[in-house]
This record gives structure tokens, C-alpha cells and sequence, in this order.
């Protein structure tokens, strides 16, 4: 099973500059293991201590929140597209 995973601008230099990766896994939560094992380090910077996904970071399987489905229990079929987005705030005050 083949999964497309989209890598924001801030994470590449874990993925040797790469903005697409291709990684395995049935859920969210595994697929995340197996980033981690591929590029070390990526899994420190989307999930906190307790193994949860960041606040700030958002994962959408097919353009779909994770958050509003399963969370890392989100089910993965071969062939979608995972996006890594790191949340952006400021602005004007």
C-alpha cells in the first residue's frame, strides 16, 4: 500500500529537500511511524509527548481534517494523499 505524503516547506530538510514522499501505513498513526523511521525526526515535530498530533499541526487525508474523522485512527487506503500543513497565525493586529 502506497501513500502519498505532502511535505510542507519547514519539514524538508528531513526529506532531502523532497516535497512529496511516498510512505505505508492502514492509519494515520502508523503512517507517521513509518515517516519517522524513514526520516527521523519528522515524527517529534507532528506529534507532542503524549504521541498526539500537535495543535498546531494539521494532517488531511484527501483533503479531509483528520481531526473530524478518526484523528491518528484514520484509515488508509493504497493510493491517498496525505497533507502535512504546519498551522500559520498573524497578520495585521
Amino acid at each position: 500500500m502506497s501513500i502519498t505524503v505532502r511535505i510542507p516547506t519547514p519539514l524538508r530538510k528531513l526529506t532531502d529537500g523532497a516535497d512529496e514522499v511516498q510512505a505505508e501505513g492502514t492509519n494515520v498513526g502508523e503512517l507517521i511511524d513509518n515517516l519517522e523511521a524513514a526520516h527521523p525526526g519528522l515524527k517529534e515535530r507532528l506529534c507532542d509527548e503524549a504521541g498526539e498530533i500537535r495543535r498546531f499541526v494539521n494532517i488531511y487525508v484527501n483533503d479531509e481534517d483528520v481531526r473530524f474523522l478518526q484523528g491518528k485512527e484514520t484509515p488508509l487506503s493504497d493510493g491517498d494523499q496525505v497533507s502535512i500543513v504546519p498551522a500559520i497565525a498573524g497578520g495585521r493586529r
